[in-house]
């Protein structure tokens, strides 16, 4: 649904414990995409909607893992269910899911036919002086840092991203976007690029994931 005055009651988050916290209907688009625990292992004690809620806060406020409250779960918990639902594709199921209805309720076919991909080269997070994570120089850009490769459809809703050292060119970063697709966007038809995608060697990437 989009924002409207009508509507606006709708996305008042002011009786949230915090704005980034899910309401009952957010939570009930994502509940059914929690993985069940392990057979045979001890039962899960933590709340699966708090753990989403950690990540969330994390995700919209920037803090660091230590500055969590303490009345969301633990950071050792919050960090060990986004490896594992990472890792097993928990959040890239959420991330396709909410993308999908998304585009329905702008009108849209689920799948979209055509795409935008281009980057953002921004500095290292940097701790003591020292980088906290893997860095190079982006020439063009005169950027020491990392890379954002960025595919969005038509509509501006995010698709895939990838984020790599700044010395990796456009190219190539475009190549590892589409290659790690899965197949999630079956129907794509064109991309939209700038001169920094060239060369014969993306040129037959594309021509993997587009149909034409």
């Amino acid at each position: 649904m989009m924002w409207t005055t009508e509507n606006r009651a709708r996305y008042n988050r002011d009786k949230l414990r915090y704005p980034s916290d899910l309401t009952d209907e957010e939570w009930g688009h994502l509940e059914h995409l929690i993985p069940p625990a392990k057979r045979g292992g001890r039962p899960r004690e933590i709340d699966e909607r708090e753990v989403v809620n950690g990540l969330l806060y994390v995700l919209s406020t920037g803090c660091q893992w230590r500055y969590i409250p303490r009345d969301l779960p633990p950071r050792s918990t919050l960090h060990d269910y986004f490896q594992r639902w990472e890792y097993d594709g928990t959040l890239l199921k959420m991330h396709y899911e909410l993308y999908q209805k998304c585009r329905e309720l702008a009108g849209r076919e689920a799948s979209p036919t055509a795409c935008v991909i281009d980057s953002q080269s921004v500095k290292s997070a940097e701790k003591g002086g020292a980088r906290i994570d893997p860095s190079g120089y982006d020439a063009g850009k005169k950027v020491m840092g990392k890379k954002r490769h960025i595919l969005v459809d038509t509509e501006g809703l995010l698709m895939h991203a990838m984020v790599r050292p700044a010395d990796v060119q456009e190219r190539d970063g475009g190549i590892l976007v589409l290659a790690t697709l899965f197949g999630q966007y079956p129907f794509l038809k064109k991309l939209f690029a700038d001169g920094g995608y060239q060369g014969p060697k993306f040129r037959a990437e594309l021509a993997k994931y587009c149909l034409n």
